[in-house]
Formats: C-alpha cells, sequence, structure tokens
C-alpha cells in the first residue's frame, strides 16, 4: 500500500458536481428579505426605473447587488457569486445589466436615493415590530451613533481628495442604530463626502466648548457609576446654532484627561479630549445621560462591520455611482442586523458578519426535489448545522407580509 505524504488527506478535484449548493447557508439572508417584505418595497420603490418589456426588477437587481455584498462582495461584478446558484437567489442579472441599472439611478440624483432610503424606513418599521422585545426600540429609547468612516482610494475618482491622515480619498458620515449588547447596529443614515470633509465642523464645537462656565461642568460616572476623576460633562444647547434641529434636542459635551500614550485628535482643547452628543430625553442628571450614551456608543465596531462590507473601497468613478454604492452596502449591513435580530439567540446574535460569513453562509448544502419542493440538506459534520436550520425555522415561522 502506497503511504500518503504530509499532513492532509489527497483528495482529486473534479468540477462536475451537481444537486450541490454553495453559500446555502445564504437562505438565511433570503428569508430575511422575504418575511420583511424588502423585496416588494424595493421593487415598487424603483418601479419608475423599470423599462417596458424589461426581463429583471430593478428592485431585485439592487437586492441581488446588497446580497452579494453580504455575503463579501467589493464590487458590482461579485453579482456572479448569486449568479451561480438560481435555485437559491432565482434569476440574476448580467454584469452590463447590473451597470446600467446602477448609471440610472445615479443619474436620477436625490429621486433615486430617496426612494431607496424610504423604502429601508418603511421595512424597518416592520423589522422592529417582528422582533417585538429585541427591537431596538423596545425601552422607549433608541440611541444612534455617528461617525466618519475613511475609505481609500488607489485610483482618481471624483471627489477623493487628501484626507486628514494624510492619506487619498473619501470621508463618508454614517449613522448606525445602536442594538444594544446583545445584538449588533444597522445603519439608518450615510453621507457620502469628499475626503478632507469633518474639519469644518470641529472649530464650531470647540468655539462653543470655550464659552462654557466652569460651574458648569459636573463630573463624569465611570463605568460603576461613581464619579471619576479626570472627566466632566456639561450642555451646550444653547450655544451652537441648532435651528434646523429637531424640536427638544439637547448637546451635551464630554472633557476627560486622555490617558498617558493616548494620540489627542484634532478637535481636541488643551490637552482635554472632547465628545459630543445628542439626545431628546428631557429629564436626568448629565452624568447619567452620558453614561448612557457611553455604554451604548460602539460605533468603532459598526464601522469595522461596515469596511469589511464593501466599504473598504468605493469601486465606481463618479459621485453619484458611488452614492448609489453606499446605499447598497446600507442595504447589506440593514440584513446583517435584520436577520440575527429575528433569527439568531443568545451570543450567535452578536457575531459580526466575518463570522457569519465564516460558520453560517458559506456552508455548503445538497439541493433535494421532492414533488414541487425544494430542500437543503445542511451535513450534520457542519459545526453550525443546527444555528442555521433552528434560525431558518425561526424565519419562516414569522407572518409573511401583508
Amino acid at each position: 500500500m502506497k503511504k500518503s505524504i504530509g499532513s492532509y488527506p489527497c483528495v482529486r478535484v473534479e468540477g462536475r458536481g451537481r444537486s450541490v449548493v454553495s453559500q446555502a447557508g445564504a437562505v438565511l439572508l433570503v428569508e430575511t428579505v422575504r418575511k420583511s417584505g424588502l423585496d416588494g418595497a424595493i421593487s415598487a420603490a424603483l418601479a419608475p426605473w423599470r423599462k417596458p418589456r424589461a426581463v429583471h426588477d430593478p428592485g431585485k437587481i439592487l437586492l441581488d447587488m446588497a446580497l452579494a455584498t453580504a455575503l463579501g462582495g467589493d464590487c458590482l461584478a461579485d453579482v456572479a457569486v448569486l449568479r451561480a446558484e438560481p435555485e437559491l437567489f432565482g434569476p440574476v442579472a448580467s454584469d452590463p445589466t447590473v451597470s446600467r441599472l446602477v448609471d440610472a439611478l445615479a443619474a436620477a440624483g436625490p429621486k433615486a436615493l430617496t426612494a431607496i432610503r424610504t423604502a429601508r424606513a418603511e421595512v424597518r418599521q416592520r423589522v422592529w415590530e417582528l422582533a417585538g422585545a429585541d427591537a431596538p426600540a423596545a425601552d422607549g429609547s433608541v440611541i444612534v451613533d455617528i461617525d466618519g468612516v475613511l475609505v481609500l482610494a488607489h485610483s482618481e475618482k471624483q471627489d477623493a481628495t487628501a484626507t486628514w491622515k494624510k492619506t487619498f480619498g473619501h470621508h463618508p458620515l454614517v449613522a448606525f442604530v445602536d442594538h444594544g449588547q446583545t445584538g449588533s447596529g444597522e445603519p439608518v443614515a450615510t453621507l457620502l463626502r469628499p475626503g478632507n470633509a469633518g474639519s469644518n465642523t470641529a472649530s464650531d464645537h470647540i468655539r462653543a466648548v470655550l464659552k462654557i462656565p466652569k460651574k458648569a461642568w459636573t463630573p463624569a460616572y465611570d463605568a460603576g457609576g461613581t464619579e471619576r476623576p479626570g472627566a466632566w460633562v456639561a450642555e451646550i444647547t444653547d450655544m451652537p446654532d441648532l435651528s434646523t434641529w429637531p424640536k427638544g434636542m439637547r448637546l451635551i459635551v464630554r472633557k476627560e484627561r486622555p490617558h498617558p500614550g493616548a494620540q489627542l485628535r484634532f478637535t481636541d482643547l488643551d490637552g482635554l479630549r472632547l465628545t459630543c452628543f445628542a439626545t431628546n430625553t428631557t429629564g436626568g442628571q448629565l452624568a447619567d445621560l452620558e453614561l448612557r450614551h457611553r455604554r451604548r456608543a460602539r460605533c468603532e465596531d459598526r464601522i469595522r462591520n461596515a469596511r469589511d462590507t464593501g466599504l473598504r473601497n468605493l469601486p465606481l468613478h463618479d459621485t453619484a455611482q458611488n452614492r448609489i454604492w453606499l446605499e447598497i452596502v446600507s442595504l447589506a449591513l440593514d440584513l446583517l442586523a435584520w436577520m440575527p435580530m429575528l433569527a439568531l439567540t443568545a451570543d450567535t446574535r452578536r457575531w459580526e458578519p466575518k463570522r457569519l460569513r465564516l460558520r453560517l453562509f458559506s456552508a455548503a448544502a445538497q439541493l433535494v426535489h421532492t414533488g414541487r419542493r425544494h430542500r437543503l440538506r445542511f451535513t450534520a459534520r457542519w459545526p453550525w448545522t443546527d444555528v442555521i436550520t433552528r434560525a431558518t425555522n425561526r424565519l419562516k415561522s414569522l407572518p409573511d407580509p401583508g
């Protein structure tokens, strides 16, 4: 008998396999689309861009791009991952058709962006209703984290400029709703900006902070609820011009001595780190409000996930095209937040996109045809098969959209 050489078995590779679906775990995202009604909402929103006798629905094309991005794609051509599995994802448009739709939506400008965002907002309301006690607003409050994301450009793209970190690219602004310690977060607003954006508002905030009387500062709390030496909070609602803000909003600033070795930001002042947040909560001590916000502020985690989900680069040239790409990324992040909220439990609800892809979405399955039904059979050897099947059952038990 010939002995095997090396640590791994030698396997013959062939390309004639049948009845096997790759990325079969993405059925969780497909079911999330169906049960949330996202497919119908996006299809209706993009109906004005459907040409007579068109084979592919614009809403389906946009969702296919979002699904491909949720699975790890970072350009329009990665929709080929879905095209290879029509039994799971249905008919998928060709690359030229995808590009033409992006160009058409980009040419429509704010009209297309408003249509997509309105549909997402409507579906978000339904998802939160389906989630019940697990929804972000279940306790009556919603925490929104807003931060900029530096997206590097390795070629000449419209509005790509030098950034404050001496790199080159764009500086989008993204707002995330926090799902709490037991969940993740979802994007609710995005704004594509040049790479040099962001510094124009820092000076305004600093001038407001300079005007705060010393007696207006109160000690901040640490995580245990006790006063933290070297950290203070104050309200500056009446100092900047907030006339364009929603009624009842308050602006609160925190200043603290940074830990030894920490690098100060250009918005910091006199060696003290400055952080601002807004809230419409009417009562409560400033220190309590600031501690509540700090416990829920996980924007860096959301930005890391966004970078792993299509925001590491902007693949198109024109700014209008990349605004559509930003909406595709937002749709992908929506699905990656909604699926765990509706289908996963315990620690699995906190899994980030990389882990979801590795353990759930990448799992292959056998496609079995029984009568008029199609079934996916995941191998029992896969450690997370039970997670996939239980999550799928939870999604299927949800009511269909009306």
